[in-house]
């Protein structure tokens, strides 16, 4: 009997952030290969015989390699199994679900894709920023952090600078300087709002927020690390004013008149 691959959305953090189909998945799983940034309490609906691999990557040192993944879905699919490739986030935002799934194709392998919630939406929402507001952002764009020292990508950040309201930025807070530096030099204002939240969704998220300008600085002075999502536009500065999650906010940054 051919088996399955399931390439599933853990969400941003919050264990209870994931769909219920994703949650299924899980619970219905005979191997389950699941990445760094899963929040481990979601392992625990794995069925008691189901098998767990660790395939987490932190920069420069990869458990295991993609290619090395992409094999393991296809050979534990053909041996019959229901397979879940369990991702932070949604497996279609810089999750490379893309390739997995272009290697089930490949290798004549069935399998289905279960979207998650992305952290570039949800890491905001619990700092008390959305992406979009009615008279303050009216386009969004997510972007990884990873390009801003790629001379090839700078004319994306000068496209991003002038085209978009918020730009959410993944992976980006080891190239933070240079993500500003181009942002600046494309013509944005160094009063342009910015924001990092760390560890979105979870008990102990923090936010340091400031301007294209201050942020730097305070970014060093919290010692926060990844990871973290970037933040950049106008609707920062409805932190002060619509925040839930955190108990404080700091600094506290005007409302733009509309």
């Amino acid at each position: 009997m051919a088996g399955k691959v399931y390439l599933v959305g853990a969400g941003p953090g919050d264990p209870e952030l994931i769909t219920i189909k994703g949650l299924r998945c899980l619970q219905e799983a005979d191997i389950i290969l699941y990445d760094r940034l899963v929040n481990p309490e979601l392992l625990k609906h794995a069925r008691h015989d189901a098998q767990l691999v660790y395939c987490g990557k932190l920069p420069h040192d990869h458990a295991m390699n993609q290619e090395t993944i992409n094999s393991h879905l296809v050979k534990y699919a053909k041996m019959g199994l229901k397979v879940v490739r369990l991702k932070g986030g949604d497996p279609f935002v810089f999750g490379r679900g893309g390739e997995e799934a272009e290697e089930c194709t490949e290798n004549g392998v069935e399998f289905e894709v279960v979207p998650g919630i992305t952290s570039g939406i949800a890491a905001p929402a619990y700092a008390g920023i959305p992406v979009t507001h009615r008279t303050l952002s009216k386009s969004f764009a997510f972007i990884t952090g990873h390009q801003a020292g790629d001379e090839e990508a700078e004319h994306q950040w000068a496209h991003l600078a002038q085209a978009v309201d918020t730009i959410c930025v993944y992976m980006g807070i080891s190239h933070l300087p240079n993500i500003v530096k181009h942002l600046l030099q494309s013509g944005k204002s160094k009063d342009t709002p910015i924001a990092l939240v760390h560890w979105g969704t979870l008990p102990g998220q923090r936010t340091v927020a400031g301007t294209l300008e201050s942020i730097e600085s305070r970014v060093q002075e919290s010692g926060i690390s990844n990871p973290s999502m970037i933040i950049i536009g106008e609707v920062v500065r409805l932190r002060h004013k619509i925040n839930w999650f955190e108990e404080e906010v700091v600094p506290h940054l005007p409302i733009m008149p509309h």
